[in-house]
């Protein structure tokens, strides 16, 4: 069971990100405002968008931006979603030519609405991307589609040259955490990525500080790496609001440290562990690292 707590402990000096500010951000947001797109950077509320933002990266949100879940801990509006527009994957495309990206992050909500989970519009903004701009790379970071294979099957059909679905916590907390989701069709489903597609790299995420203890993540970072994932991240629990599940408390900058060295002597290809980590964070970066680990040809990081 979570453990609540009325005070958040004080937020530790060395959690801090700079403010998003500087020329490369506002024209990102205000591209994204004119092809009336939407980015988990911003709806998502994530600490990193100005440096991700200055550097040309984005995550962009696909399928709307309201979520038939109602997870504990996600800023994302919750609620009846949104029409799928047709037209989306090509104007997220115009986005990544427009900014000139090498490497671009396709995210959705949760759509239990659609049969599919929001497969098929997955696979259209992969194809619109690598027409638009041959060789770029590209992660999407999908749902659990509710376990369906021929969705999984879907997406990989358009060969994205990442696949992530994040585990986002231990197996204890899930009720709490991940309402509607399930610790072992997550798994499941990263191990049915690689089966349907083995030279593409799996990747999954963890947040860290909802009352988890270190001896569970490092069951779940066991589990990952057998059903074969090959990147990880782990990143630390901010709360969006008053509404949303407390934070338990603040892992150190040291406890993500040997956590990333752990990830290593499990096997994992490429590690990002800490504070301010998220699902994208260094996304390309991992993609290529991943690659060569794994002997498959990507298209380089940006610079």
């Amino acid at each position: 069971m979570l453990v609540h707590i009325d005070q958040a402990p004080p937020r530790p000096r060395w959690l801090r990100a700079p403010a998003p500010v500087g020329s490369r951000y506002q024209e990102l947001k205000d591209l994204v405002s004119r092809l009336r797109l939407h980015t988990v950077c911003e709806s998502a509320a994530c600490p990193n968008v100005g440096e991700c933002w200055n550097h040309g990266t984005a995550t962009f949100m696909i399928l709307g931006n309201v979520c038939t879940r109602r997870c504990g801990f996600c800023a994302v509006q919750k609620g009846i979603p949104l029409e799928v527009e047709e037209d989306e994957p090509r104007r997220v495309a115009e986005a990544v030519a427009a900014l000139g990206l090498r490497f671009a992050v396709i995210t959705s909500v949760n759509r239990d609405d659609r049969k599919d989970g929001g497969a098929e519009q997955f696979a259209r903004t992969i194809r619109a991307i690598r027409e638009r701009v041959p060789g770029c790379g590209v992660e999407v970071l999908v749902p659990d589609f509710q376990g369906r294979r021929e969705s999984m099957a879907t997406v990989l059909e358009a060969r994205p040259d990442i696949l992530n679905h994040n585990t986002e916590t231990v197996p204890r907390l899930y009720r709490q955490v991940r309402l509607g989701a399930r610790y072992q069709r997550s798994l499941d489903m990263l191990a049915c990525a690689k089966e349907l597609a083995p030279g593409i790299p799996t990747k999954s995420g963890l947040m860290l500080g909802l009352g988890e203890t270190l001896e569970e993540v490092g069951t779940v970072m066991r589990d990952l790496r057998a059903h074969h994932v090959d990147i990880l991240t782990l990143g630390q629990y901010l709360r969006p609001s008053p509404k949303h599940l407390p934070i338990v408390r603040y892992v150190t900058p040291e406890e993500f440290a040997a956590l990333k060295r752990l990830g290593y002597e499990l096997g994992f290809s490429h590690v990002e562990s800490g504070p301010l980590v998220r699902s994208s964070y260094h996304a390309a970066q991992a993609s290529t690292l991943s690659a060569r680990f794994a002997g498959v040809s990507v298209a380089p990081p940006p610079h």
